[in-house]
């Protein structure tokens, strides 16, 4: 018996999985598909958990959803209440694995982890398949990617550089591998079964939230992912999608793929391509098109990371600027919305309560953190970690940078005035009302 280890990561689907895929193609005669629960003890430097309950949730929701999938196809999904580098080198050795297959991350924790592993002697293949565009499509290397996001865009449309076919669902899947019990035990399978079947908190389901994941139109799973972007589609919102993307609240303003994106649940280029099938059905415009620009922003932010690495995430960034001051007293008080800025806590509260926070509001706070507060920028990029059901850690570094002014911008930071926008997206005070501000 041969068997290989597949390790989801951000990746808690089956379409268009060309790691899962590389594991089945191996020559591999079993397969074992596990997943690793972050501890609930896992805090940042900032003193609170890295991953809160909002994004736990939503996370295990994706979860329940590829393990009623895996287990529909004979070969259940492996849920270890466990680190990686605890659960992974017992497992390979229980069943007689040598070989990790994952996806590739480009981050410092994740990339932290693959090394963990291989300095337990397990050989990782991993596979890049998070962006739209693979790295190597691109006509330059990773080193001369273009510090300007512009460039970078009309680089890409004038090389004519398109995504490839999603891949379909597995035909099936390689029969799993018998476990010892003492093994499943020392990995926490039952506990971490169990976390999963959690339901989600009421909070989930918070009729204010812009994405109540507690909701079965917004539940963590591949299916409601894919269901999501058909209705979506449907309705033709692509279409009006510039003219309402910096709306504050609801489920239309913005296409809403990001929190599936982020676990995974969805690929880009199954995005790509049924947008490309509802184009050519019903016309593209600049509401369409600016979905596609946003897609090649979150490619942008994965090539970066393969450009600077753990760069991206010193105290000043790319920038020789001075390190950040922080406020303590000041970051605390932006948590919890108690700044006295109407809308930045308006915006915060939602957050807490809900694990989601649109696009505008989210530079907003940013800004605000950083230049009123005077708050190292790092601590909010944490926080964001933390709470958001959509969390990316590419697209949250590199946007915490940006405003920071520690990228790759030319221009500087971003300090945005929270009376002007104010002024700009909640005139009438109905979002400040809807959070208790106002």
């Amino acid at each position: 018996m041969n068997t290989v280890l597949f390790w989801f990561r951000n990746d808690l689907r089956l379409h268009d999985q060309p790691a899962l895929h590389a594991a089945l193609t191996s020559g591999a005669t079993h397969l074992l598909p596990v997943v690793c629960l972050p501890a609930p003890d896992d805090s940042t430097p900032w003193g609170f958990a890295r991953v809160g309950p909002h994004r736990r949730a939503f996370t295990a929701a994706a979860l329940r959803g590829l393990q009623g999938q895996m287990r529909a196809m004979g070969n259940p999904l492996l849920v270890c209440h466990a680190p990686p580098a605890a659960a992974l080198p017992p497992l390979a050795h229980a069943v007689g694995a040598t070989t990790v297959v994952c996806e590739d991350i480009a981050a410092p924790y994740e990339l932290a982890e693959v090394a963990a592993l291989r300095a337990a002697a397990l050989q990782v293949r991993t596979v890049w398949h998070s962006s739209l565009l693979p790295p190597t499509d691109m006509p330059w290397p990773a080193s001369e990617l273009p510090g300007v996001f512009t460039s970078f865009r009309q680089k890409v449309e004038r090389a004519g550089i398109t995504p490839a076919a999603p891949l379909p669902v597995p035909a099936r899947l390689l029969p799993p591998p018998d476990v010892p019990a003492f093994v499943l035990q020392a990995v926490g399978a039952e506990q971490g079964a169990a976390a999963i079947l959690q339901p989600a908190s009421p909070q989930g389901s918070d009729a204010r939230s812009s994405f109540p994941y507690g909701t079965p139109a917004c539940d963590g799973s591949e299916a409601a992912a894919l269901a999501h972007l058909a209705q979506y589609l449907a309705r033709k919102l692509p279409h009006s999608y510039k003219d309402t993307r910096n709306g504050l609240t609801g489920l239309d303003y913005s296409s809403k793929c990001s929190p599936w994106l982020a676990t995974g649940a969805l690929s880009p280029r199954q995005v790509y391509a049924d947008l490309k099938a509802f184009e050519r059905d019903h016309g593209a415009n600049d509401g369409s098109y600016w979905l596609w620009f946003e897609l090649l922003w979150r490619d942008y932010f994965r090539l970066l990371h393969l450009q600077y690495g753990a760069a991206l995430y010193r105290a000043r960034g790319l920038s020789e600027l001075p390190p950040a001051p922080h406020n303590p007293r000041g970051f605390e008080r932006w948590c919890r919305g108690d700044t006295g800025q109407p809308l930045v806590d308006a915006a915060m509260r939602e957050l807490a309560a809900t694990g989601y926070l649109s696009n505008r509001l989210r530079q907003v706070v940013a800004s605000y953190l950083i230049y009123d507060l005077h708050s190292d920028w790092r601590a909010g990029a944490a926080w964001f970690e933390s709470q958001l059901v959509d969390y990316d850690v590419y697209s949250n570094q590199a946007n915490w940078l940006y405003i920071a002014g520690r990228g790759t911008d030319p221009r500087g930071g971003r300090r945005f005035n929270p009376i002007k926008q104010t002024q700009d997206h909640d005139a009438d005070g109905s979002y400040r009302r809807m959070w208790g501000t106002l």
